[in-house]
Parts: structure tokens; sequence; C-alpha cells
């Protein structure tokens, strides 16, 4: 899934002593500071893109790793000749309210190698954008697997814009070199679960987005439902003076199944009505007929 995020190269020279020795670590020969060109660029961050997805806080440190000795590219064309640089370093930086990775990378000296470097150095080759695997892919608004719960990105649910929030870093493949990273195809590639599609892409790619948006509007109808089934077992417990509260019972309720969860409301409500039966209004005793023996036969 191709998902536009803009990154750039931050700044850029000879490499440190400790930086050759980290570069040295990837090279099959001993390089000199000489022989390479170090920049730095922002990869990627925890802020929502324009396609309103952003990286978990949580992700960025373990996807900061997976990034460590991963090639540099250009306009993502993975083939050996577009290679031009690789990473050496990479860190988490926080920001001005913002969390991203830092990395570090060095391209060889010499060649046409030259006129890239002096792209980077006239700000000519100065966006970047990264393709890496997430594993899970999780509604802003509700919490739930996005696709599942009907919330649509980009929309507000009560004054809150609903977003993707990227988790379970799975593989960083690249960074590369684009012209455009506003455009789709050149931009942050974050394929979600390994490369697998979601069913909105299937839905787009096969013209189904009407049935889309049905299951969307049907699973949002029954996450309503269950919500309505929690309150009712949730009352009926405090009603009963159960000796649980209240969050105790709506945690139970929310973790049951469907059809236990009306089983027990079933059970519930059988129990209130035996401790709190039904009184007529007049209440009070009810007198006993008498018969005049005069009317006897």
């Amino acid at each position: 899934m191709e998902i536009n995020k803009a990154a750039e190269a931050v700044s850029s020279g000879a490499p440190t002593a400790a930086q050759l020795e980290a570069i040295n670590h990837l090279a099959k020969a001993q390089l000199t500071a000489e022989q390479v060109y170090v920049f730095s660029l922002r990869l990627c961050d925890n802020q929502v893109d324009r396609d309103f997805e952003r990286f978990d806080d949580g992700a960025l440190p373990g996807l900061a790793k997976l990034f460590l000795g991963k090639t540099g590219i250009v306009d993502h064309k993975w083939s050996s000749d577009k290679q031009v640089a690789r990473i050496f370093e990479t860190q988490v930086v926080k920001e001005a309210g913002a969390s991203y990775i830092k990395a570090w990378a060095y391209i060889r000296r010499g060649g046409a190698n030259d006129e890239l470097i002096a792209d980077i150095e006239a700000g000519i080759k100065k966006e970047v954008s990264v393709g890496c695997a997430m594993g899970r892919s999780v509604c802003s608004v509700c919490g739930s697997e996005y696709g599942t719960c009907g919330h649509q990105k980009g929309e507000s649910y009560d004054g809150q814009v609903c977003c993707a929030i990227l988790q379970e870093p799975m593989d960083a493949f690249e960074f590369s070199f684009v012209a455009v990273p506003a455009q789709r195809e050149a931009g942050v590639l974050k394929s979600l679960g390994g490369g697998q599609p979601k069913l909105k892409e299937l839905a787009e790619e096969f013209g189904a987005q009407a049935e889309y948006r049905a299951l969307c509007q049907q699973a949002e109808l029954g996450k309503r439902y269950s919500k309505e089934l929690e309150d009712s077992i949730v009352r009926l417990g405090l009603a009963l003076e159960l000796g649980v509260e209240a969050p105790v019972l709506r945690s139970i309720a929310k973790a049951a199944p469907t059809d236990d969860l009306l089983k027990l409301k079933a059970a519930l409500e059988e129990r209130l009505a035996e401790s709190m039966p039904l009184t007529t209004q007049l209440g009070g005793k009810a007198k006993a007929e008498t018969v005049e023996s005069g009317f006897l036969i």
C-alpha cells in the first residue's frame, strides 16, 4: 500500500571517526574518510500524513533498528544499479512536539555518485521516502483493527478526526530519493501485514465500493448493538447488587461472545424479576370473600 509522507536529507559532509567505524562494519573493504560522503535523513515520524495515517510512537524504536544497514535507492526502483547509499546509524529524535527516525547514510565518492553528492549539497536531491512493512493498522477512534469498525480515515467522529495508527514494525526495505514525494507513487511506502491486500483496497480494485460501504454500515450497527448489550449487563448487575463494580461488569461484558451475553442478560432479568416482583397499585392484602347463608341452596 502506497502512502505519501515526505522526508529530507538534512545535513551532510565528511564522516567522523565514530561514523567511519560504523560504516566499515558494513563495508567489505576498509574505507577512508576521503572515500565516503555522509548525510542525515528524517525518515518517518508520528505525525498524521495527508492520507490520515501515522506511525505509532511505540513502533518508531523498533522500526529504527530495522533500517540499520538498509540501502538507499532512486525512485523506489529495486535494482542493483539504482543503489546509491546505505544507512549506518539510526535513532529516534523528539523535538517540536514530534518524534521521528533520524538516520545517517553514506555514499561512496567518485564517478556518477559525485553528481548525486553535488545535488544533495545544492539542495536538489532533498526529498526522500521509505519502504517498510507494518503488522497492524489500528483505528484512532475506537482502537479496533482499521477496516473492521466502519470508521473512515479523514472523517470526524464527535470532533475526533479518524486516522490509522501503524503498529508492529515487521521489516524495513529501503529509503529512496524521489522527485515529488507528495504524489502517491513517490511517497512513503508502508505495506501492512507483509503486503497482504486489505478489504477496502480490494473493493476499490474490483469496483465493490457500494458493497464495502454497506458492510461498514452493518458493522457500525453491530457495534452499537454490542454496546447496548454491554450497558444492559452493567445495569442489571448493579440493580441486583451483585457486589461487582460497573467497570468490572463492563470488562466481563466486552470479553464475552454475543450469544453468551444474551444468555447472561436473560438470566439476570429473570433473577431481577424474582427479587423484585410486580405488585398492584392498590397494594394491601385482598379480603376473603364471604357468602351469605341465606342464599345457599
